[in-house]
């Protein structure tokens, strides 16, 4: 018989400002890393103002990580010092591995009616790949595949496999997964995990309940360990993103956009940056 994960941890998002003066909510990040790991941040950044988001994310360097968003209305412009550039839409993903280094701006521009839905997830990458060759993995929302499951819950599967369909992201250090789930009124989810991996929650819309506490937009539930996690709806629907991941055990040395494993590393890192030698491929 599987295990269910109880809750370990509930936290709510909390507005904060970042890049050159964009609104979001944080949800976790910066203080409790380690209960997270492999993941390392999470920020909600919807929003009706345009004031909110518009001043973006300016150029600006990552090494060691990977950062993912997911946008669910409006477009975010970007652009590295690899010579990459484009446009992330409504349902879109871009998953980057920054890897041994890049410096990129991010600059969101909403839509028609000045909407901007999305989501940055940051993942760690091991010691021995922190240094790995940076690369980009851009898809599109056609490329991500839907199921709905017997009980009416529509999955939209970025990473990972469900029901024996597989998400469009594979090959990454941290085996993740990354899904947009749905579920109708008056039913119970039940979603088989790894054992030992981490696993967590956050509800972007309607309320239920996550192994019996109640949730709702904004919240954040992490499980405890087990082989599988559950939710349940009453009279409302319930849409969360379900995010899982192998930890990885190892020492975290974060300074703003750098994340190492040791200080000398992080040092290392900035003196590079600062001397216009941080970028090693071209």
């Amino acid at each position: 018989m599987a295990a269910t994960r109880k809750v370990k941890l509930v936290l709510t998002s909390v507005p904060t400002i970042e890049g050159a003066g964009v609104h979001l909510k944080r949800v976790f990040g910066f203080s409790n890393e380690t209960l997270f790991d492999p993941f390392l941040l999470l920020d909600d950044f919807r929003s009706d103002t345009p004031a909110h988001y518009l001043k973006g994310f300016p150029w600006h360097p990552h090494r060691g990580i990977e950062t993912i968003t997911y946008v669910l209305k409006g477009d975010v412009e970007h652009g590295d010092s690899l010579g990459n550039s484009g446009i992330i839409s409504s349902g879109d993903v871009q998953w980057m591995t920054a890897g041994s280094g890049i410096v990129h701006q991010e600059m969101p521009k909403g839509a028609a009616d000045g909407a901007m839905y999305g989501f940055q997830l940051w993942a760690n990458l091991p010691a021995r790949d922190k240094m790995m060759v940076p690369r980009y993995r851009d898809i599109s929302a056609g490329q991500i595949p839907e199921i709905q499951t017997d009980n009416g819950t529509r999955i939209k599967i970025i990473a990972g496999t469900v029901n024996a369909v597989s998400g469009p992201v594979t090959g990454i250090v941290i085996d993740p997964e990354y899904l947009d789930c749905s579920v109708p009124p008056a039913t119970r989810f039940r979603h088989a995990t790894t054992a030992d991996h981490t696993v967590f929650i956050y509800v972007i819309a309607g309320a239920g309940r996550a192994a019996g506490v109640e949730v709702k937009n904004g919240m954040l539930v992490l499980f405890d360990q087990g082989d599988e996690m559950a939710v349940s709806t009453e009279k409302e629907p319930l849409r969360f993103l379900l995010c899982s991941g192998k930890p990885l055990r190892e020492p975290i040395a974060w300074r703003g956009p750098i994340v190492m494993n040791s200080e000398a590393e992080l040092d290392l890192a900035f003196r590079e940056f600062h001397a216009g030698t941080f970028i090693k491929q071209r």
